[in-house]
C-alpha cells in the first residue's frame, strides 16, 4: 500500500530546504561581518589620506572619474 503524502507540507517543506540553500550561498558570497568591513573601509580610508598627503603643493589635481575638472 502506497504512504499518503500531504502536498500542502511537502511543497513548504521543499520551500523550506531551498530557502536554506539560498542561505547558504548568501553567508559564503556576502558572509563578512561587520567588523571586517569597517577594517577593510578604514584601510581604505587610510590609503587614500596618505596618497594625498605625498601630493606635492600647487599641484593641479587630476580630473574625476566623469571627466571633468574638480
Amino acid at each position: 500500500m502506497a504512504e499518503i503524502v500531504n502536498l500542502r507540507r511537502a511543497r513548504k517543506q521543499r520551500a523550506r530546504a531551498e530557502a536554506q540553500r539560498q542561505a547558504a550561498e548568501n553567508r559564503v558570497a556576502f558572509g563578512r561581518t561587520k567588523a571586517e568591513r569597517g577594517l577593510t573601509e578604514a584601510l581604505r580610508d587610510k590609503a587614500a589620506r596618505e596618497l594625498d598627503g605625498h601630493r606635492l603643493p600647487g599641484a593641479e589635481a587630476p580630473p574625476d572619474a566623469s571627466g571633468r575638472d574638480r
